[in-house]
């Protein structure tokens, strides 16, 4: 059995499936400021009276670290950069707390600046006089050579509560991107940390030791434990449980649009034929350019709960959510409140609902079910318009799925697979107002943590070889090995297989789902008096995100029917 869990910001859902499908699911309110009761409500219910030795792990996301940063709830932390030639890094600041201290490597790993242990000492006493708990630390070429990375940790960490090195975090060489990505780590590893802390607590109070994993942007699990060095990958670990969710349920040979949409944003994702698009470059959020490999989706601001308005005589619907629908309780209307007019919702208080509508429907010059229907056709057309947006932006670039790069493809998507609370009322509407062919994903309400739980463990590896200095080095993997001489680029990948299965296996994956991805294949020759002295080679590759490897035979079996 296998436990799927998804702490939303509204709702945390919990579902327990085995290889007879979906056997139990529940929906219980989340509060950030107490993950967990929700945690542990959810838990205790779906683990009634089931052994423990039974479930063989449990998978989790969260929107909490991505909601943290969209709102701008993040602590104030540090970052320690170190210079040297080229551009300047202070174009890249992150804030009051960002210090430029001397010590540089180039290219090759070769020190040509020392690092300057005064300027790194002075920056640390600021911090720590500020307040500061969290730290990132980040050289230009650290992933080449990281000792000044390293002994700027050994000099502060008795000083803070965690430090974060950029060669750690990514092996890839984008200077500014490393630089947001240890960031953004730092800066929400209280959040991931809390939750970290409510899960584990929630299962020991329950005597329930099992593997825990946690999904990644990318839709790849890992290592719960492991984790909590790279709280960064939690980062929009929500929109990839919807892409997760849908994918054994898209369309083979048909491009599709995933579209979740939930109270406050409709999430949205597009799959090539059952293959999600990747970012590949990493995720971009709130103006931060990182390095956390991400499959390709965007948030937009419209939902059930989105605050809908009259302005200068226009209906306007989002981009906020002042809480639920006045049917549940809310202070503001909302197209949920629209669906009770027209009686397509239940379970709440209609007269509220109606309220509200007729408020609206009066500076309108309408009346209320014209008003409510004015509100749910209008949702439904800006959730379209935000999907060929969507797709249009990735037309824009090349176009990079989770196996390959497409290079000149262009999208052009027929379906749309639609999960989320309010996706029975929602999908036919799309469906007759556009030309796409409209499916509900089974169990659209907790399609997400069905997604979480079914998602295999991935990772990559970054592989460095100098022929010349006879070394080869994966700065992730604090890995360093003398080479012989005759060592060739196929070596080279040799090895890197090695080590990312290695690294694999160590983070939970199992060997049947071991579907590995050369992503990139670089050999540069080195040049020297005019003549090649060696070989610059530079490998990365992945096990590549999907699911896990009997999900076909428990997604057949998935009622799709939530009352099921």
């Amino acid at each position: 059995m296998i436990i799927g869990l998804d702490v939303g910001g509204t709702h945390t859902d919990v579902v327990l499936l085995d290889e007879n499908g979906l056997q139990r699911r529940i929906k219980v309110a989340t509060d950030a400021s107490s993950l967990f009761d929700a945690v542990f409500s959810g838990l205790t219910h779906i683990t009634r009276d089931i052994p423990a030795d039974q479930i063989s792990h449990a998978v989790l996301s969260t929107t909490l670290t991505t909601n943290a940063i969209v709102q701008q709830k993040l602590p104030t932390v540090g970052m320690i950069v170190t210079c040297g030639p080229g551009i300047d890094p202070e174009y890249f600041r992150t804030g009051e707390h960002y210090y430029l201290v001397a010590g540089a490597m180039d290219h090759s790993g070769r020190e040509i600046c020392a690092l300057d242990e005064q300027a790194v000492k002075d920056a640390a006493d600021k911090m720590k006089a500020a307040g500061i708990e969290y730290v990132g630390v980040v050289g230009k070429f650290s992933i080449r050579n990281p000792a000044h990375e390293m002994r700027i940790r050994e000099i502060i960490a008795p000083m803070f509560e965690k430090v974060f090195l950029g060669h750690n975090i990514s092996g890839s060489f984008s200077f500014p991107r490393r630089i947001a990505t240890a960031f953004l780590n730092a800066s929400i590893y209280p959040v991931h940390k809390n939750f970290f802390e409510a899960v584990k607590q929630s299962l020991e109070q329950q005597g329930i030791d099992l593997p825990i994993y946690i999904l990644k942007a990318d839709g790849g699990t890992m290592d719960f434990d492991t984790s909590i060095d790279f709280p960064g990958q939690s980062i929009l670990s929500g929109p990839a449980a919807s892409v997760m969710g849908s994918i054994a349920f898209a369309p083979p040979d048909a491009e599709t649009i995933v579209l979740d949409i939930g109270g406050t944003t409709t999430d949205m994702a597009v799959l090539i034929n059952g293959i999600p698009v990747l970012a590949p470059h990493g995720i971009e959020i709130k103006g931060y350019k990182t390095l956390i490999r991400a499959l390709h989706t965007q948030s937009v601001g419209i939902g059930g709960d989105s605050v809908v308005r009259v302005t200068g005589g226009e209906l306007t619907i989002g981009p906020d959510r002042s809480g639920p629908a006045l049917a549940y309780g809310g202070p503001e209307p909302t197209p949920t409140d629209a669906l009770f007019v027209l009686g397509k919702a239940g379970e709440g208080d209609r007269q509220k609902a109606e309220n509200g509508i007729s408020a609206i429907a009066k500076e309108l010059g309408l009346s209320t079910e014209q008003a409510a229907q004015k509100i749910f056709d209008q949702t439904c057309r800006r959730i379209l318009d935000y999907a060929r947006q969507t797709v249009e932006k990735i037309n824009s670039k090349p176009v990079y799925t989770v196996r390959e790069a497409l290079h000149g493809h262009r999208i052009n998507p027929t379906h749309l697979l639609v999960l989320g609370g309010p996706t029975p009322q929602f999908a036919q509407h799309l469906e007759s107002i556009s030309d796409y062919t409209v499916h509900m994903v089974p169990q659209w309400d907790v399609a997400n943590a069905v997604g979480t739980a079914l998602s295999r463990t991935t990772c990559e590896v970054t592989l460095f070889a100098d022929t010349y200095k006879l070394e080869a080095s994966a700065p992730e993997e604090m890995f360093v090995q003398s080479l012989k001489p005759g060592f060739k680029l196929a070596d080279a990948r040799q090895m890197a297989e090695e080590l990312l299965k290695k690294k694999a296996i160590r983070e939970g994956a199992r060997t049947e789902d071991l579907e590995t991805d050369l992503l990139e294949e670089f050999e540069f020759n080195m040049v020297r008096d005019f003549r090649m002295i060696g070989k610059n080679i530079r490998i990365k590759t992945q096990v590549r995100p999907g699911l896990i490897h009997e999900y076909r035979q428990i997604a057949e079996k998935i009622p799709r029917d939530p009352a099921c």
